[in-house]
């Protein structure tokens, strides 16, 4: 059977750096086996990208506008006793800031935190090229515990594009490349990293695979210092707390419009299972790249169901056909799908239709959100029919416009996303152990 991960094959990886981890993790151990970190949504009043002079219309259409270039640049190859814990992320246009420490003393760091990549990257001093950075730059020099990494380590020799610098040729160095052309260059290094706590002590994570960047380019975000990766591959966060978690991360993100002092959650090991009423369950997909592939089958609008039409030469669906991503704000349907889509959502809502005024949505109607009845859309995974929260399929772009926050994957988009908005107010659990990802409806803000 062809699965979309060989008709994509032809695509660069997002990210061209992986690090197989050979170390284990000692995680302080807490009175109830994890901890907690606030989640701050990018517009929060909490967060530092927060500009009170923006309306709510204009937070989300440049939310929509990042959220549209970052799919742009995902183009994904073929193809991964508990302790929990629970982190602290704040949106960044359809991207999220993982706040945490680097070094002994540590050193506090806002990185993207991202399950779509997987390398752990922050700028360094020296810095050759670095991006204009609001908080100083990290200095491993001042670190007692930061360690670079040799040449001749199998950590090193594991990277498919690792070079060597220095004297002998003895240090070990990283690329990552990303598909809209930024970059960052440096040395691969090993340090202690600190996650905080509301609930309990910060949690040590020493020995930590990170990269140091010498050589940043493309990046602007002033008040955000390099990527946290939360993908399958070996050097992320994820896969090097390893057994630590096993194997268990989830997430709830509060929707867009919910600001105020609320904020979201991302849980590992024994807090992050979803389990209880309403929770559903679908397989995870592995691939050769970090991607969290599930399978979408179908879509409904109220009670019509369109079932996505296979594009494989043996008539059998795709596995595999669309990526969970906490990095995108929109949610891009299967290009097959997306015409049946769109003609059962206008049976559905009898109001006249408009452009968008950002020129980036597909289809618009003329009202206020308040005022807008939004049927009812339910994705169907394999094995999971997932049914989204109404306030977050259509948005107001203005004060007298909606627009449906799905888009198509087409040949320029080949990728199909699984778009942070649409998982708002749903648990979205990823165990790569047993292979599954889990859904359960809740109210994120009374997590």
């Amino acid at each position: 059977m062809t699965s979309l991960h060989s008709l994509l094959s032809f695509a660069a990886s997002t990210a061209t750096f992986s690090i197989v981890f050979l170390c284990s993790f000692s995680l302080i151990e807490t009175s109830n086996g994890g901890f907690s970190v606030d989640l701050i949504h990018r517009d929060s009043p909490n967060s530092p990208f927060y500009d009170p002079s923006e309306t709510p219309s204009q937070r989300i259409a440049k939310a929509v506008r990042r959220s549209i270039n970052r799919v742009n640049r995902f183009k994904p190859t073929s193809s991964l006793s508990t302790n929990a814990a629970e982190s602290d992320i704040s949106s960044n246009g359809g991207e999220y800031l993982l706040k945490y420490s680097v070094g002994t003393p540590p050193v506090e760091i806002l990185g993207f935190a991202d399950t779509s990549t997987d390398l752990i990257w922050l700028q360094c001093e020296p810095c050759s090229i670095c991006y204009n950075q609001t908080a100083p730059l990290f200095d491993p020099k001042k670190s007692r515990t930061y360690k670079k990494v040799s040449c001749s380590s199998a950590q090193c020799q594991s990277l498919p594009q690792s070079s060597c610098s220095g004297g002998n040729k003895s240090s070990c160095q990283y690329s990552v490349d990303y598909y809209d052309g930024s970059s960052s260059d440096g040395d691969v290094a090993v340090d202690t990293l600190t996650l905080g706590s509301t609930t309990s002590r910060p949690v040590l994570l020493p020995k930590t695979i990170i990269g140091c960047g010498r050589d940043n380019e493309g990046f602007t975000n002033a008040n955000g210092s390099g990527v946290v990766g939360l993908g399958r591959g070996a050097n992320s966060l994820v896969s090097q707390l390893g057994s630590s978690i096993d194997g268990k991360f989830s997430y709830c993100l509060i929707p867009f419009t919910s600001h105020g002092n609320t904020t979201s959650k991302l849980n590992f090991g024994s807090n992050a299972v979803v389990s209880g009423s309403g929770s559903v369950s679908t397989p995870l997909v592995l691939g050769q790249d970090s991607y969290y592939y599930i399978t979408l089958e179908a879509i409904s609008v109220g009670r019509k169901r369109i079932d996505l039409i296979s594009a494989s030469e043996s008539g059998n669906l795709d596995t595999g056909n669309i990526i969970i991503n906490s990095g995108t704000t929109v949610t891009s349907l299967p290009e097959q799908l997306y015409p049946g889509f769109i003609s059962a959502l206008k049976d559905e809502i009898h109001l006249p239709e408009v452009d968008d005024p950002t020129g980036q949505l597909i289809l618009c109607y003329k009202s206020s959100l308040d005022d807008f009845r939004v049927p009812s859309i339910t994705a169907h995974f394999t094995g999971a029919d997932v049914e989204l929260s109404s306030n977050t399929t259509f948005i107001s772009v203005n004060e007298e416009v909606v627009c449906l926050a799905f888009i198509p994957a087409d040949e320029f988009q080949p990728a199909a996303f699984f778009g942070n908005l649409a998982q708002s107010n749903l648990l979205v659990g990823i165990d790569v152990l047993n292979e599954t990802v889990s859904f359960k409806p809740t109210d994120c803000t009374k997590l």
